[in-house]
């Protein structure tokens, strides 16, 4: 590990922790061999995205005091989601006696893909990954944080976890018919309108099948979950992997 590496805070959301450990794993395995020095704060706790989402956003204020006062004194704080890092930087209550913590946080979060190409200016990885691969944009990640081009919108198109993918040796990048349709999970939206949600991820799951996807992956294990749940259900044959687990796989 070098001096100079940067220091880097983990943040693992509930599902990935609880559903998905080994997305978390893949996380802080492909950060280290990147260099970064990693460490995982145990005291983490939900940030309060659900409840927000419920509309409960005044019952978030102990669970963003406590998520400040727990990652403020990293360097980098980079999650594997980006729907977390977008409540964590955008739809935190303002909290009174930490104005200072809570504006630094804010600059200082990042998804995990986006922190590879932009704070770690990676624009090419050495490394194989012999299949067809499948893109699904959520849409926090694609909206919120930027992640991707919408196609609803007149700007030049650019994907930053293609940047880093089509690289590979090996990896087929699937074109798909919607590039970024929404999957239907929404959070709560899922609950509230089962059947809608269902019928969305279907059609995302149809687009994939297709064009003869493999492999689905992208940057949140909550979209992800939708869609391999409804694609279990049906017998499809398609695999399902976070970005990280597809990136550190192919560094191995």
């Amino acid at each position: 590990m070098k001096a100079n590496s940067p220091s880097v805070a983990l943040f693992i959301p509930c599902y990935v922790d609880q559903f998905y450990p080994q997305v978390g794993i893949a996380t802080l395995e492909l950060l280290e061999k990147l260099g970064c020095q990693v460490t995982y704060p145990s005291g983490q706790t939900c940030c309060g995205q659900p409840l927000a989402n419920a509309g409960y956003a005044r019952e978030t204020v102990g669970t963003a005091r406590h998520f400040i006062e727990t990652f403020s004194e990293y360097d980098y704080v980079v999650c594997p989601s980006g729907s977390c890092t977008l409540h964590v930087k955008e739809h935190f209550p303002a909290i009174a006696g930490l104005e200072k913590e809570q504006e630094a946080l804010e600059h200082k979060i990042y998804e995990l893909i986006e922190f590879i190409t932009d704070v770690l200016k990676i624009e090419k990885l050495e490394g194989k990954f012999p299949h067809r691969v499948g893109f699904h944009s959520s849409c926090h990640g694609q909206r919120g944080l930027h992640l991707s081009s919408g196609s609803e919108l007149n700007q030049p198109p650019f994907n930053k976890a293609r940047k880093l993918l089509e690289n590979l040796d090996g990896l087929d990048w699937v074109e798909l018919g919607r590039t970024d349709e929404c999957c239907g999970f929404g959070g709560t939206f899922a609950v509230t309108e089962e059947a809608l949600s269902i019928q969305m991820g279907k059609d995302r799951l149809a687009d994939h099948l297709e064009h003869k996807t493999e492999i689905l992956t992208g940057g949140d294990m909550s979209c992800i979950m939708h869609l391999q749940g409804i694609a279990s259900r049906s017998k499809q044959e398609l695999k399902f992997l976070h970005l990280a687990e597809i990136l550190n796989q192919a560094l191995s």
